[in-house]
């Protein structure tokens, strides 16, 4: 694996006058974020140990460390922090972390590229897989019934007339 670093949450703002943060977490089990620090910086220029304050809507109060003003967690909106992928947990067998789908290249049944998993996104109602060309795939069993890491693809068994 080529990432050592996985996006799980990202400051959406101050909180309050007293330094806290908004955090939204990408992590399933939300509160996890905690677990898994310190979070990097995406340039890994900064670190930061969690404490959750409190719940909100779409995300957590938080404070970080480092951060003692509001002026201060308002500078870090937008900021996206990443976690030593060995501080998260291990997954099941059919269980990806969507770093590791970008980068595959994805096949037919019968062996021809379609292009390169170029996004990974979840909008609510189940993953889709984006290839460099902008198509848009299902990220289920049915249509894409093999993801073989060490070989760097993915096999997509579409419906005719589909691409």
């Amino acid at each position: 694996m080529a990432n050592t670093r996985i996006c799980v949450g990202v400051i959406a703002g101050s909180f309050g006058v007293r330094g806290e943060a908004r955090l939204k977490s990408f992590c399933a089990e939300p509160s996890a974020i905690a677990d898994y620090g310190p979070l990097f910086t995406e340039d890994g220029s900064r670190s930061f140990t969690i404490t959750i304050t409190r719940p909100l809507k779409g995300g957590f109060g938080v404070r970080l460390t480092g951060i003692a003003t509001k002026e201060q967690a308002d500078a870090l909106k937008g900021t996206r922090l990443f976690a030593d992928r060995d501080a998260l947990p291990a997954l099941p067998d059919d269980e990806y972390y969507h770093s590791d789908l970008i980068g595959l290249e994805a096949v037919d049944t019968g062996g021809t590229s379609l292009g390169r998993v170029s996004a990974v996104h979840d909008h609510g109602a189940g993953d889709l897989l984006e290839l460099a060309d902008g198509t848009l795939i299902p990220f289920t069993l049915a249509l894409v019934p093999t993801v073989d890491l060490a070989a760097g693809r993915v096999v997509v068994d579409l419906p005719e007339g589909l691409i």
